[in-house]
């Protein structure tokens, strides 16, 4: 595996490649990041990773500093799965001068769920995902279904630029318990990581009540909520959607069956997790 950092490198690396798929992360990979890289591998040849802990994506009290980075660990998972180029370029390299202009996603798509508790966020990672796509110039790129939003905003904006790039989502990888693979997971004590499952069994109550008929969805957001609430979370939302657009359903889309997703953040501890079930 090559492992460059400047996009000078990077380029030379990947000059002629026509079917390269891409897969960006912020280091620290697990076992849900791995099976990205094999999803990659089936939809394009070379495989390319990039680990890049994003600034722009943090808010003023957010985890930036502390964010957990365990590069020689990275390397070595993603030497195993057969990685091409591993780009990991340091802030100098991506953002050479301050990053001035941004790519801003729409209101009514990035100012709700998270955007509406983390403003500045999904403006960072649009930025920087835009980025590295002009870096990489990749034929596909594979994100995973656990940041759910992030993904529809990543598909909204390679269709609105033309971008001749294929946005895959790759399945939500969990543990036997249930719970979402994510690189916070690390934070939770051991207490918090055996009741850590709680969130997604709270998706899987209302999912499970939707698909019985049980159609009030305020009534089972607030449930759900209570019943986390009770267990000591601090819950920012549980929240019914349509999968086309992320807005609330209405009557008429829960009578004709319009295809469902819903969605939760909530913290346990000082960590945030966030998890997600179509319905």
């Amino acid at each position: 595996m090559k492992i460059v950092s400047s996009i000078e490198d990077l380029r030379d690396q990947l000059s002629g490649q026509l079917r390269t798929a891409f897969v960006p992360t912020m280091g620290n990979l697990h076992e849900g990041h791995l099976s990205l890289m094999r999803l990659a591998r089936k939809h394009g040849d070379p495989v390319v990773a990039s680990i890049f802990v994003n600034r722009l994506q943090f808010g003023p009290n957010e985890d930036f500093d502390k964010y957990p980075r365990t590069f020689q660990a990275d390397v070595e998972k993603l030497e195993k799965e057969g990685v091409y180029v591993l780009f990991a370029p340091t802030e100098k390299d991506l953002y050479p001068e301050p990053q001035e202009f941004r790519v801003r996603p729409p209101d009514d798509l990035g100012g709700t769920l998270e955007g509406e508790f983390r403003p500045a966020m999904f403006t960072g990672v649009t930025t920087v995902v835009l980025k590295l796509f002009s870096c990489v110039q990749p034929r596909v790129a594979v994100f995973g279904k656990k940041d759910y939003q992030q993904l529809m905003i990543i598909r909204n904006m390679a269709r609105q630029f033309a971008l001749p790039t294929e946005i895959i989502g790759a399945e939500t990888f969990r543990a036997e318990d249930g719970l979402a693979l994510s690189s916070r997971n690390m934070y939770l004590s051991e207490a918090e990581r055996a009741e850590a499952p709680a969130l997604y069994r709270a998706l899987n109550f209302v999912a499970s009540e939707m698909r019985a008929g049980h159609l009030d969805t305020f009534e089972l957001e607030r449930r759900a909520m209570l019943e986390l609430t009770s267990r000591g979370w601090k819950p920012d939302y549980i929240s019914v959607r349509k999968r086309i657009d992320l807005q609330p359903p209405s009557a008429g889309d829960l009578a004709q069956g319009t295809p469902l997703v819903v969605l939760a953040a909530a913290k346990l501890g000082n960590t945030r997790l966030i998890d997600n079930l179509e319905i």
